[in-house]
């Protein structure tokens, strides 16, 4: 059997609610959850390289966009070794640049996860066509995509909507509800919408599901951490 340690993490550009910006507390945060594989979202690429060096992990960064002349998008943060990567596009006409950062990761020795990372854009209708792309045969069902599949992100759905039906068709949906007691995660503060989320395939088991939860993670982001233990039988 093996375990391992998925988190994933919207950082806000690490400005906490303080205002301050601050990579070196969310490298605090993420040195406390021990993840073998990390997922950031809202992330610049100089701040996920930071955090990156300073956790030993290997780095692959899906730039999105450029912002304030910075490359910007979402992260995946690995202690195993990457095997292969790839951005696909999920950006809806007139409206914020999103992409599916894919990396293959050989999270055990005889163990390979493709690891699909995510930030869904805000709008009922931008997701909807997020969504058929994400379960098409350029994403999920991709031919080199058989095996252990993780996709793990902010998804901006605060209520089982469209994505969540239409994944859940695919991958497992982690329950907080089951695991927390609870179905919301944001914000960190006093949360009332559930927008982070992790869909896994079904030979990977949900062992633990958490919010990391302390004082400085509650000031580091507008987010928690969501944090899930997963084992898998060989």
């Amino acid at each position: 059997m093996t375990r391992f340690r998925i988190a994933t993490y919207n950082v806000h550009k690490c400005r906490g609610l303080d205002l301050k910006v601050s990579p070196y507390r969310i490298l605090n945060v993420l040195q406390d959850i021990g993840a073998d594989v990390i997922a950031l979202q809202e992330a610049f690429a100089e701040q996920a390289k930071f955090i990156a060096a300073h956790l030993n992990m290997c780095l692959v960064f899906g730039c999105a966009r450029q912002l304030e002349a910075r490359e910007y998008g979402n992260a995946v943060l690995t202690r195993g070794s990457v095997l292969g990567s790839r951005c696909v596009d999920l950006t809806v006409s007139r409206r914020e640049p999103r992409g599916c950062l894919r990396v293959d990761v050989q999270i055990a020795e005889d163990l390979m996860l493709h690891v699909f990372a995510v930030h869904l854009g805000t709008s009922y209708f931008e997701r909807r066509h997020q969504a058929g792309k994400l379960i098409s045969p350029e994403v999920l069902d991709a031919p080199d995509a058989k095996g252990l599949r993780i996709l793990i992100g902010d998804f901006n759905e605060w209520t089982r909507g469209l994505v969540t039906r239409t994944l859940s068709t695919h991958l497992r949906s982690a329950d907080l509800s089951t695991h927390l007691g609870r179905s919301r995660s944001y914000p960190g503060l006093v949360p009332f919408l559930h927008l982070d989320h992790m869909y896994y395939d079904a030979a990977l088991h949900l062992s633990c599901l958490r919010l990391h939860r302390t004082a400085v993670s509650l000031v580091a982001s507008d987010h928690l951490p969501l944090v899930g233990d997963f084992e898998v039988t060989h």
